[in-house]
């Protein structure tokens, strides 16, 4: 009997793998890296044909992929994981038919990647239909445990899900699930699902948003038959199937031919064979229109015993890219400096040549300036500063950064086409002028000169405010709505209703019984000093207190009763852009109606007490693996290529005060270091 039952399993799995890769037909499944990506992303696009409704579409779709494998009447529910411990939150299964929103005994719709931290939010064109509807990112959880995921990003931890290390960890039995949803929704979705908006990790390669977080949950928690009968069923010509399949699902190999990282398993057994015959060395390279800062290296083909894939190129002993052809181009050089270029062949099994033979160059000098910057503008004049931008210089090298001048006197470097400028005098005009540098260090004159005038001193009055008087009617229900207030912020409500009772219109959040309403702003600017509310309870009941969030952080509660209170929550002095959450309090909640929201802004542009004062990276220039930095406080440390791409993303402390650059080219790269809300940035030249 457990011999047959071994035949079976093996001859299902054999049909299944069938299956799978004969979806595959029209997809070049040996390219490598953004090439294979493209292919797999206008696949996965093409397939999907039946564009499912939220509702009844994704609950009709849920109740049948999602079905618990152990009891057909049952779905799981994703992040839960404990049937028998007494807590509804925790449960790892529900009935398929207690489909709903109610707290304790209902399930409901886990967007995995959040509606708000799409880019822009999935339900920018609408809920009925993709991406919103999408099932492969929907998955039943318990109401409560989808409400205390929220829209946290996912973070690595271990054990069961929960808060873990600043953001979501979804259990050790969900983590791997999320990766490959994840990776789906990003080629399915493009720019508006970034890994890197949804996921706390480090970047994996200078081209693209995928982080290092989802490659490993993907190598250690392989796809299960509960994700597999997902695809099949998805595949099918079933009411309720979309059309595609997840290929990160079929093969979970396929992210790591993509994002590289450790192997995942290849469950199609085409890219991790027993081949172990490396290709023959790339002969005859050749190096050609040589520039300032570009060689172009062509080749003659390797041979292999199976397919050569690709091709990696090696300035100087270091990686510079890759390609699958016999030609390529080296961007980002220094002028006037020597590179010695090989190349190597790679198989579709990851057997590596030997590096060919080098060819030896050399770049030309470089004494042209860039261009002159130009259409400068100014902008969110404040107290002590004011925002700067303008038009990109254009150099025959590439521009590295731009040197910002006020009254003549060098006040700060950029690699982008705009400066905050700080630590100015109220009331008092200036003159900005700006010059570009290239990677030669070729300087060009400086820009026409522009006034620009600080604004009065900050006072504390109100800079904006919301009144409420473009809520939408909604009836007598508490529902979730949008709108634009009156400064352009855009509200979320959640289990909310308009009202009538205060200075014309206001909004009631349901925060009775964990029924979680909210209200969420868009992200605004000029920072926030002090908060001021209206607050009177709906209806009976007692009294309480609703929390504020900005940020993410709790800055204060509003309390609410039988009568109107206004209330000022002081002292928040947040700078820059700002997000504002307004929810239930721990200390329970009634029906609570808000009105007349008004904030003072506020601005820690003052170079008092300026953290970044000592900043200190050393050594620069270097030939090594690593570089150190000199700082008092905790900051976060970006290097950018001079393409302007983010290369590298690092944290950094007094104790863990330096970063890893040996997979760095030699090169010019901008680093910009932020503490708090101050920044810097300064030039790092790699040998």
């Amino acid at each position: 009997m457990k011999k047959t039952l071994l035949i079976l399993l093996l001859f299902s799995t054999f049909l299944m793998n069938a299956q799978a890769e004969s979806y595959y037909d029209d997809v070049d499944l040996t390219k490598y890296e953004l090439a294979l990506k493209d292919e797999l992303a206008l696949k996965t696009i093409a397939a999907h044909t039946n564009f499912l409704s939220y509702t009844p579409g994704i609950w009709e779709a849920s109740k049948i992929t999602d079905v618990d494998p152990t009891n057909p009447d049952n779905v799981l529910l994703i992040y839960g994981y404990n049937d028998s411990d007494g807590n509804y939150i925790t449960d790892r299964t529900r009935s398929k038919s207690l489909n709903g929103g109610t707290n304790g005994s209902q399930w409901n719709r886990e967007h995995t990647y959040a509606n708000s931290l799409g880019t822009p939010k999935l339900e920018k064109d609408g809920k009925s239909g993709p991406p919103y509807a999408e099932a492969f990112n929907l998955r039943p959880s318990d109401v409560k445990m989808n409400s205390n995921r929220g829209n946290t990003k996912f973070a690595d931890g271990s054990g069961n899900a929960g808060n873990q290390n600043g953001g979501w960890y979804p259990g050790d039995e969900w983590k791997g699930d999320v990766a490959r949803m994840m990776m789906y929704m990003y080629i399915r979705y493009g720019d508006q699902c970034k890994p890197t908006g949804v996921g706390i990790g480090n970047l994996v390669g200078p081209d693209d948003e995928m982080i290092d977080l989802f490659l490993e949950w993907n190598v250690e928690d392989p796809v299960s038959d509960f994700e597999r009968q997902r695809n099949t069923y998805h595949e099918s010509n079933a009411n309720y199937a979309q059309g595609n399949r997840n290929p990160f699902i079929d093969n979970a190999y396929l992210a790591t031919r993509i994002w590289g990282g450790d192997n995942a398993i290849d469950s199609w057994g085409m890219y991790l064979t027993p081949d172990t015959e490396a290709p023959t060395v790339p002969t005859n390279v050749s190096l050609n229109n040589i520039t300032t800062a570009t060689i172009d290296a062509s080749w003659t083909a390797a041979t292999d015993n199976e397919a050569v894939t690709r091709y990696e190129v090696f300035a100087n002993g270091v990686l510079h890219g890759n390609t699958a052809t016999t030609t390529y181009s080296l961007t980002g050089l220094i002028p006037n400096t020597a590179y010695s270029i090989t190349v190597l062949a790679k198989d579709i099994a990851n057997n590596k040549s030997a590096q060919s033979a080098a060819a030896n160059g050399t770049t030309l000098t470089d004494t042209t300036p860039p261009s002159i910057p130009k259409d400068i503008t100014i902008s969110s004049e404040i107290s002590s500063g004011f925002k700067i931008n303008w038009t990109a210089s254009i150099d025959n090298s590439g521009v590295a950064s731009y040197d910002v001048f006020i009254n003549g006197t060098l006040k700060g470097t950029t690699q982008s086409t705009e400066y905050q400028v700080t630590g100015l005098t109220a009331s008092t005009t200036y003159n900005v002028t700006i010059s570009a540098k290239d990677i030669a260090d070729n300087i060009s004159q400086q820009s026409a000169v522009v006034e620009a005038t600080t604004a009065a001193e900050n006072t504390g009055t109100s800079c904006a405010l919301e009144t409420f008087n473009n809520i939408p009617d909604n009836g007598n229900s508490y529902s979730n709505f949008t709108w634009t207030g009156d400064n352009g912020v855009e509200w979320s409500a959640v289990k909310s209703k308009t009202e009538q009772i205060l200075n014309g219109k206001a909004v009631a959040i349901d925060v009775r019984n964990n029924n979680n309403g909210s209200l969420t702003s868009s992200t605004f600017a000029n920072g926030m000093g002090s908060l001021t509310a209206s607050t009177l309870r709906a209806f009976r009941g007692g009294s309480g207190t609703i929390d504020v969030f900005v940020n993410g952080d709790k800055k204060g509660t509003l309390p609410y009763g039988d009568e109107t209170q206004t209330t000022t929550i002081s002292n928040i002095n947040i700078s820059g852009d700002v997000v504002v959450v307004i929810n239930e309090s721990s200390s329970g909640g009634e029906r609570v109606i808000i009105d007349d929201i008004t904030w003072t802004c506020y601005s820690t542009l003052s170079t008092e007490n300026d953290v970044l004062n000592s900043f200190k990276m050393y050594p620069n220039p270097t030939s090594g693996n690593k570089v150190h930095f000199k700082i008092t406080e905790s900051a976060e440390v970006n290097v950018y290529n001079v393409l302007g791409k983010l290369i590298k993303k690092a944290k950094i402390n007094t104790n863990n005060n330096s970063i890893d650059i040996s997979k760095l080219s030699k090169g010019i790269y901008l680093v910009k270091i932020k503490s708090e809300n101050q920044f810097t940035s300064t030039k790092l030249i790699k040998k």
